[in-house]
């Protein structure tokens, strides 16, 4: 089974969550993982509308997608070209 890394945006507000989600994009392509997934939960939409905001003008996002039926979760999908160069 391939578990995939997450970030829990559940008790945070919509002006605290961009470094957060940015800074798990940054480690996640740090380590070489390319899909991971975040909670927001699905109380008014304003968080995950504030996460997709977020990821529509990342660079390093290929694409992101609600999980089928449960709107409170997102997965995301990182630019395999843009993977740290491991030879310096």
């Amino acid at each position: 089974m391939n578990i995939l890394p997450y970030i829990d945006l559940h008790g945070e507000t919509r002006d605290t969550i961009t470094a957060l989600v940015l800074d798990f994009i940054k480690m996640n392509l740090k380590m070489g993982k390319y899909k991971f997934i975040i909670l927001h939960g699905r109380h008014g939409g304003v968080l995950r509308k504030a996460t997709h905001e977020i990821l529509r003008y990342n660079k390093d996002v290929e694409r992101f997608y609600v999980y089928g039926s449960n709107d409170g979760v997102t997965i995301v999908e990182l630019k395999k070209d843009k993977a740290p160069d491991s030879r310096k």
